[in-house]
C-alpha cells in the first residue's frame, strides 16, 4: 500500500462498508492511520468489519445505514461528528442491482430500489457530507459508479441509469464546491471480485475475463488504491474527474 501521511487521523465514512470493495477501503484507510465510520445496511456484517479494524489496531466504528432513506445518511453523518468531530473525507459506495431484463420486463420495485441506493443515496450522501465539510474547510467525496456510468449494457437499464447519473452529480457537485475546499470525484470499476459478482458469476472468476483487456477480472484492493489517492493529498489537483478502474474495457 501507498504511505499517506496526510491520511492519518483523519476521519472517513465509508457506505456499505461491510463487504467487497466498501469493506477493502475501509482496511486501507484503517492501515495507514485513518479513523473508519462505516454504515451499512446488514448490522452484522458492519459490525464485522468495524470489529476487524480495531483488531487490526485501527479505529472504526460502526452505524447501521439505509442510504435510501435521507434521515439514515443524515444520522451516519451526525455520528461520525459525534465520535470524531468531523468529516474529512468519504466513500458513497452502497449500491446494489437486481436480475437481468430488457426494461419492458424490469420490476417496478427493481427499478425504484436500484435508483433509491445506488443514486439518490449517493446525492443524500454528499449533502449531508457536503454540509459538514463546510464547516471544517473541505475534504474529498469519492462516489462508486461503475464502468456502467460510462457506457451501457443491454438487459440493466435501470442500473445503467443509476450508474450515469452519479457521473452526472459528480461533476456538479464538483463544481458547486471547487472553490470552497471540497473535491469530488468517482471511481468507475470494471468487473471486479466481490460478493455482489459472484453471485452473478456463481464463483466463476473467468467468466467475463475475456471482456477485459487485461483478460482478468479485477480485486477490491484495487479499487481501494485508486479510492485512497483520490480522498489524499496526492490527487489535490483532481475533481470532477471519473477514473476508470476496469482492466481497459472503457477504452475500447
Amino acid at each position: 500500500m501507498t504511505s499517506y501521511p496526510d491520511l492519518e487521523g483523519k476521519v472517513f465514512l465509508v457506505t456499505g462498508g461491510g463487504s467487497g470493495m466498501g469493506r477493502e477501503v475501509c482496511l486501507a484507510l484503517a492501515s495507514v492511520g485513518a479513523k473508519v465510520v462505516l454504515g451499512n445496511r446488514s448490522e452484522s456484517a458492519g459490525r464485522a468489519v468495524a470489529d476487524a479494524l480495531g483488531a487490526a489496531g485501527g479505529a472504526g466504528v460502526f452505524c447501521r445505514t439505509d442510504v435510501s432513506r435521507a434521515a439514515d445518511c443524515a444520522g451516519l453523518v451526525q455520528y461520525a461528528l459525534d465520535a470524531f468531530g468531523r468529516v474529512d473525507g468519504a466513500f458513497n459506495n452502497a449500491g446494489l442491482q437486481r436480475e437481468f431484463s430488457d426494461i419492458h420486463e424490469t420490476p417496478d420495485e427493481d427499478i425504484c430500489d436500484v435508483i433509491d441506493v445506488n443514486l439518490k443515496g449517493v446525492l443524500y450522501m454528499m449533502k449531508y457530507v457536503a454540509r459538514a465539510m463546510l464547516e471544517t474547510g473541505g475534504g474529498a467525496i469519492v462516489n462508486n459508479s461503475s464502468i456502467f456510468g460510462l457506457k451501457a449494457m443491454p438487459h440493466l437499464a435501470y442500473y445503467v441509469a443509476a450508474k450515469h447519473g452519479i457521473i452526472g452529480a459528480t461533476r456538479a457537485a464538483a463544481l458547486d464546491y471547487a472553490a470552497s475546499g471540497i473535491r469530488v470525484n468517482a471511481v468507475c470499476p470494471g468487473p471486479i471480485k466481490t460478493p455482489s459478482l459472484d453471485r452473478v458469476t456463481g464463483g466463476d472468476d473467468l467468466m467475463y475475463a475475456d471482456a477485459v483487456p487485461m483478460q482478468r477480472i479485477g480485486q477490491a484492493s484495487e479499487v481501494a488504491s485508486a479510492v485512497l489517492w483520490l480522498l489524499s493529498a496526492q490527487s489535490a489537483y483532481v475533481t470532477g474527474s471519473s477514473i476508470s478502474v476496469d482492466g481497459g474495457m472503457s477504452a475500447g
